[in-house]
């Protein structure tokens, strides 16, 4: 007669310890995230790379995984330009993500990311790579002190095109920021307003002249200690295999997943994980 009592309570207990576990390790994340800017939201951008089609399609699964992320995580995810030339996939597309440490768990992904496959493109059916590159960003409020000259910028409006699907809003008031220093380019065209894009606009700005500043002192860095990368396509930071087997490596931790399908639907807190304790690690050994 105590059985069943027994096995409900067992089970409410297993649910009460998912739920600590899930806690504990989200607590864990957080005690990680300390370094300037992690609380901020994210700006995320994916370009694919050369390729054609099996590179544009591959930045879009990117796309797709992040957006999944997001839903699985609680932030809210805003693609706010996304362009592509021949209906598969993207070219590029760019996301605002905005919630608590939402740069601070995604500055993980930035990097190239490399996928291979049989090509669904290929008549032959053969073994094609593609990659994607991601930048990733915090988003900086209007009373950030990043300076950009008024005489720096060239600003193009026009009306968005087809490219980008689904992604795109088909108004008269799509903006294009040019930084002409860097040649950074910036498009917005998913907001209600020109004066809304243009302001989207200019916070991808900011986020964009950060992360080249950023970049810049690391390579320097880097080159004072002999180990600076060349980033260029065969330096990627993991690889999604899909054939002749099924692996996702972090090439950083060397941390793996066999199950890569449950990784391409936004389960990559795993990944994220083994980042930010590496990194960790790391500072302690710098600082001892």
């Amino acid at each position: 007669m105590r059985d069943a009592p027994d096995a409900e309570l067992e089970a409410e207990f297993n649910q009460s310890s998912a739920k600590l576990r899930e806690e504990l390790e989200r607590a864990s994340l957080l005690l990680l995230l300390n370094e300037e800017h992690d609380n901020s939201n994210a700006i995320l951008m994916i370009h694919a790379g050369s390729g054609g089609l099996d590179s544009q399609d591959w930045a879009g699964m990117l796309l797709r995984m992040y957006l999944r992320y997001c839903e699985r995580e609680g932030f809210e995810a805003k693609v706010i330009e996304a362009t592509t030339d021949e209906g598969e996939g993207i070219k590029n597309a760019t996301v605002m993500i905005k919630g608590d440490y939402a740069y601070g768990f995604l500055k993980s992904e930035r990097g190239v990311h490399r996928l291979v496959r049989i090509s669904p493109f290929d008549s032959a059916h053969r073994r094609h790579t593609s990659f994607a590159s991601v930048l990733v960003s915090p988003e900086f409020s209007d009373d950030v002190d990043i300076e950009i000259k008024s005489e720096d910028l060239k600003i193009d409006t026009f009306r968005a095109s087809g490219a980008g699907g689904q992604y795109v809003n088909r108004t008269d008031s799509a903006v294009r920021i040019t930084h002409i220093p860097t040649g950074i380019v910036v498009t917005c065209q998913n907001e209600r307003s020109q004066l809304l894009n243009r302001q989207t606009a200019m916070h991808v700005l900011k986020s964009r002249l950060y992360e080249m500043a950023l970049q810049e002192r690391q390579e320097e860095l880097s080159s004072i200690v002999g180990e600076k990368k060349e980033s260029t396509w065969g330096s990627q930071i993991r690889s999604y295999v899909l054939h002749p087997y099924t692996l996702v490596k972090d090439h950083r931790t060397n941390y793996e997943r066999g199950n890569i399908q449950t990784v391409l639907d936004g389960d990559i807190n795993d990944f994220i994980m083994e980042f930010l304790k590496q990194k960790a690690r790391s500072q302690v050994g710098v600082r001892s």
